[in-house]
C-alpha cells in the first residue's frame, strides 16, 4: 500500500496517509462504510447521485463538528440528486447521537470502522493515529471526481465554497 509521509499535519506535526491519493478526473474509488443503523453502504448505492464525501477525524471534535453542520446548513437547498455523507472512525452509535443532538438532517455519517477500506481507498488513513485525515471529494452522477481537497493542517477546516461551486457544477 503506498505510503504519503508528510502529506498532512496534525497539530503542526507531520503525518503519513496511507492510500494513493484521489484526484479530480479519477474513478470514485470503491468503498463499503457503516450506515447508523448498522447496515452496508457502498459507492455503488450512490450512483447516479452527486456525492459530497466530507471525510472528518471524529464528529466529536470541534472542527469536526462545525464541518458536519456546516455541510448541513450549505447543502439544505440543492437538489435531491445531491447526496451528502460525513465519513469517520467514529463508532455509528456515537454519529447518531451527534446527529441528534444538532439537529443533522441533510448529512449522513457513516463509519469505517468495520470494513476499514475508506481510508486507504480515498488516501486518508492516518496511519500514525488510526484515524481519517481531513478531506472532501465531490463525485458527479458518473463516478468521476469532480473535486479533491486534502486539509494540510488537519484541525483546520475545508473550503466550503469551492466545494459548494463543485456540486454545482455536477448538477
Amino acid at each position: 500500500m503506498t505510503e504519503r509521509s508528510g502529506a498532512v499535519k496534525f497539530k503542526g506535526t507531520p503525518m503519513t496517509l496511507v492510500g494513493e491519493e484521489v484526484k479530480v478526473g479519477d474513478t470514485a474509488p470503491d468503498f463499503t462504510v457503516t450506515a447508523n443503523d448498522l447496515s452496508d453502504l457502498t459507492n455503488k448505492d450512490l450512483s447516479g447521485k452527486v456525492r459530497v464525501i466530507s471525510v472528518v477525524p471524529s464528529v466529536d471534535t470541534p472542527v469536526c463538528a462545525v464541518q458536519t453542520r456546516t455541510f448541513n446548513e450549505k447543502t439544505t437547498e440543492l437538489s435531491n440528486d445531491v447526496k451528502v455523507l460525513t465519513v469517520s472512525m467514529d463508532l455509528p452509535f456515537a454519529q447518531k447521537r451527534f446527529c441528534g443532538a444538532e439537529g443533522i438532517e441533510r448529512v449522513d455519517t457513516v463509519s469505517d470502522y468495520k470494513h476499514r477500506g475508506f481510508g486507504e481507498a480515498y488516501g486518508v488513513h492516518l496511519k500514525e493515529l488510526g484515524l481519517l485525515a481531513r478531506a472532501v471529494f465531490v463525485v458527479n452522477k458518473n463516478d468521476k471526481v469532480v473535486h479533491a481537497q486534502y486539509v494540510p493542517e488537519v484541525t483546520e477546516e475545508p473550503n466550503y465554497d469551492v466545494v459548494l461551486d463543485a456540486v454545482k457544477s455536477a448538477l
